[in-house]
């Protein structure tokens, strides 16, 4: 029988993540420039993070608690303000899928 630590990895390599699990809802969605448009998304948000670490942001965010704080409520914000904007929009969407494909 395999160690317990092999099982575990190979379960966490083996389940995708949500970045993957939108892609693929986003392809099913809405065909292929759609997915590759979300894939560039997602590597765009991942440089900024990366960018930000570089220049010290993580630092900053774990020696004071207060930034860390506005941080959280301006990312909430800004996720209530997207909330609101995609509840107006209503259903269906005003792009039809097939001018993504």
């Amino acid at each position: 029988m395999p160690p317990i630590g092999s099982l575990a990895s190979f379960a966490l390599i083996a389940v995708p993540g949500p970045s993957v699990v939108f892609t693929i809802s986003r392809a099913l969605a809405i065909g292929r420039r759609g997915a590759l448009l979300t894939v560039l998304g997602n590597a765009v948000g991942q440089y900024v993070q990366v960018i930000a670490v570089a220049f010290g942001v993580g630092a900053l965010v774990q020696r004071a608690a207060a930034a860390f704080t506005i941080i959280k409520l301006v990312g909430a914000a800004y996720l209530v303000h997207l909330g609101v904007h995609a509840a107006r929009a209503g259903w269906p969407p005003s792009v039809a899928p097939e001018a993504w494909r």
